[in-house]
């Protein structure tokens, strides 16, 4: 047991270091690689014995248990993840993962607010209260520049080029790009 403890604190220094994913990324790989780990606890098996038809089984119970195709996707991606690390790192000479196969997804488009409920959503803002302003700032910087949530939350004030109507930001894997920031929001944020 204590070995499986040393090889899962070397893949999360793997991920972290040699991958560099964020925090949240590497909670999420945990939490997955975690699900196998129980699963395989209760089969009485260890990680580094499995088959592929531990893997398949695993594969089945999170359908069974409600889990949906896309999350089991991003699961088993995690776990195919690990086993090619077991593999680098040399715990394992095979990968069980080469042949699992993973739920069949469609194609998603993402759901978006019309123009009218970001109208809505703006109006609905009490401009009264001392964070009025700063709440309209935060929803036009949002919708205008098209961020996501973690991008708005991790924006930094020097990241912000007003003058010259772009704004910086870090997302997904720490990738920086620029985008056009739209004059509204550039009033509301001058406003708060």
């Amino acid at each position: 047991m204590k070995e499986q403890k040393d090889i899962l604190r070397a893949y999360q220094r793997y991920l972290k270091l040699q991958r560099g994913y964020s925090g949240n990324t590497l909670d999420a790989y945990k939490r997955d690689l975690q699900k196998l780990l129980d699963y395989l606890k209760d089969e009485d098996k260890s990680a580094i014995d499995v088959q592929l038809e531990d893997l398949q089984h695993f594969a089945a119970g999170l359908h069974d248990i409600g889990i949906g195709p896309r999350s089991q996707c991003r699961i088993l991606s995690g776990v195919r993840s690990f086993y090619r690390f077991l593999v680098l790192d040399g715990y394992r000479d095979d990968d069980p993962t080469e042949l699992l196969e993973s739920p069949v997804l469609g194609a998603h488009l993402p759901e978006v607010l019309s123009a009218d409920e970001v109208d809505l959503l703006e109006n609905s803002i009490d401009l009264s209260k001392w964070e009025g302003h700063r709440n309209r700032a935060i929803i036009e910087v949002l919708f205008s520049c098209g961020l996501r949530v973690s991008e708005l939350v991790n924006l930094k004030l020097s990241n912000l080029y007003l003058q010259e109507q772009y704004v910086r930001v870090f997302g997904k894997g720490s990738k920086e790009r620029l985008v056009p920031i739209s004059p509204k929001a550039i009033k509301e944020l001058l406003v708060c």
